[in-house]
């Protein structure tokens, strides 16, 4: 009696290493299969190893077989300066995804995967309020060409160099994410935007300040550099 062969694994970076792509366009077609037609559908893993995702090669491979290259393309988002500020849906649009709510999507169900926004405006009235969140292109370029899993897409630049701030400046200084970031050792603000919403960073949930009459920072959250600090002393003890 022969036993059953197992089925050859791989996962989004082997996969996009045979197809031509992008381990961020393997992942993107399985995370938006949602919105593939009957019969285009991505096909499911079947396993991890450690956080990446394992797909059964032959059945991938098969279903590259039958799709048009040109269906399969790299998004490469639109030539943007990195300081404008997208809502929800323009920021879904700018990041190639068919459905404008894919963002919200991600806020809602899957926190900490993407980064906080850089401005939250209160809207609405006392009685029917709600909160407009905003993103600058810098921070989704950011999160593009770094987020856990996905490689770089094409077109995605390098994230910019974080900001060099002394530690022995004024402690009673506001300083923005970017600021805070670099203090605290990140290698973008995409990535201390992610930590700070998955509750890594406590001491920095409460704000000191929000910029005003500072164009395009007005809203924008701020922190002193003392109660940063703080924080950075916290997650070195860990």
């Amino acid at each position: 009696m022969t036993s059953r062969r197992e089925p050859r694994l791989a996962d989004a970076s082997e996969i996009a290493a045979e197809q031509g792509l992008t381990s961020a366009r393997i992942t993107a077609l399985y995370t938006e299969r949602a919105e593939n037609t009957v019969g285009e559908t991505f096909p499911e893993p079947v396993g991890k190893r450690g956080r990446a995702r394992l797909w059964d090669h032959a059945e991938v491979s098969e279903w590259f077989a039958h799709r048009s290259p040109a269906r399969l393309a790299e998004h490469a988002p639109p030539s943007v300066p990195p300081d404008t500020l997208l809502n929800a849906a323009e920021a879904s649009r700018y990041l190639g995804y068919k459905n404008s709510n894919q963002v919200t999507t991600y806020v809602r169900d899957h926190p900490g995967y993407f980064p906080e926004p850089d401005v939250v405006e209160e809207k609405g009235t006392a009685e029917n309020p709600y909160r407009r969140q905003l993103w600058e292109v810098r921070t989704l370029q950011q999160w593009m060409a770094s987020r856990p899993g996905r490689g770089r897409r094409g077109g995605t630049k390098e994230a910019p160099p974080m900001p060099k701030v002394p530690v022995d400046g004024d402690p009673d200084e506001l300083l923005g994410a970017s600021q805070a970031a670099a203090l605290l050792g990140y290698k973008s603000v995409g990535s201390f935007s992610s930590s700070l919403s998955q509750g890594n960073l406590p001491l920095l949930k409460t704000t000191d300040g929000i910029a005003e009459n500072a164009g395009r920072q007005n809203g924008r959250r701020r922190w002193t550099r003392r109660r940063i600090l703080e924080q950075a002393a916290q997650r070195s003890k860990k």
